[in-house]
């Protein structure tokens, strides 16, 4: 599947595609890793202290996840990022069609990621949790969309690289500030 018939088959909780948000405004969408991942909790927090941030400046914040809507609620919850919209993709098929592969050990458990798990997991205090629901050797990435074409890419070489979410923006057309 190409990337823009994976935007058009995207659909979030509320039903509308990736694809058709982009047309509005940018759109950055966010592939997770499980939700008992340290790294995982830690962009969500990354996420929510930006969050307002992101829709002052109209950027529209989509996450993907491999498991169930319900599931990703309570996670959502947990960061104060309910009514942010969510992809659930169990299969992985958005991720493959991302270019985002199986991690290798490595990537997964290498000594930056132990390193980097330390300071996210005891330092920030996201800990680290029991693999929810989906592959725990997936891994993450995100992307900018804007207009159904994906404008900037940040893909991890290792699960505990941290992307600059707003480098990745900068490239879309931003609207208007909604301030």
């Amino acid at each position: 599947m190409s990337r823009s018939i994976a935007l058009q088959n995207m659909l979030t909780n509320d039903g509308e595609s990736v694809a058709s948000l982009s047309m509005e405004q940018p759109v950055l969408l966010i592939f997770l890793r499980h939700f008992g991942c340290t790294f995982c909790r830690e962009a969500l927090g990354d996420v929510s202290k930006q969050r307002e941030d992101f829709q002052k400046k109209g950027v529209e914040v989509v996450l993907v996840h491999m498991t169930d809507y319900d599931v990703a609620n309570k996670y959502l919850e947990k960061y104060d990022l309910l009514g942010l919209r969510h992809v659930s993709d169990p299969s992985c098929a958005f991720y493959k069609a991302f270019g985002l592969l199986k991690g290798n050990f490595h990537q997964l458990f290498g000594l930056q990621s132990w390193i980097r798990g330390f300071e996210a997991g005891v330092i920030e205090g996201h800990w680290v949790g029991y693999q929810q629901l989906g592959d725990g050797f997936q891994m993450p990435g995100a992307f900018s969309i804007r207009h159904g074409d994906v404008k900037d890419a940040f893909i991890h070489k290792v699960a505990s690289d941290r992307p600059d979410y707003w480098k990745l923006v900068e490239h879309c057309e931003i609207p208007q500030s909604v301030s």
